[in-house]
């Protein structure tokens, strides 16, 4: 009788851990999508405004026309 109750234990373990898993999974999952909805345009992440920030941390471009080019890259199409 006490190797029957044994097993159960066992089986209760197991699908605690499975739970417990899945949970985890759930809480990343949630956490990833609501960050990629609160930072979807981090910065960096457009090409053409990375290329204009190198050339103006290296001095290829100035203050002033960093600062326009950057207003027309944001500035929405015609």
């Amino acid at each position: 009788m006490v190797d029957g109750m044994g097993g159960v234990f066992w089986w209760m373990a197991l699908w605690g851990l499975l739970g417990l898993v899945l949970l985890v999974l759930a809480v990343v999952a949630i956490f990833w999508l609501v960050r990629s909805m609160i930072q979807p345009g981090r910065p960096g992440t457009d090409p053409a405004e990375e290329e204009l920030r190198r050339r103006y941390a290296l001095g290829e471009i100035g203050r002033e026309e960093y600062l326009e080019r950057m207003t027309d890259l944001r500035r929405p199409p015609p």
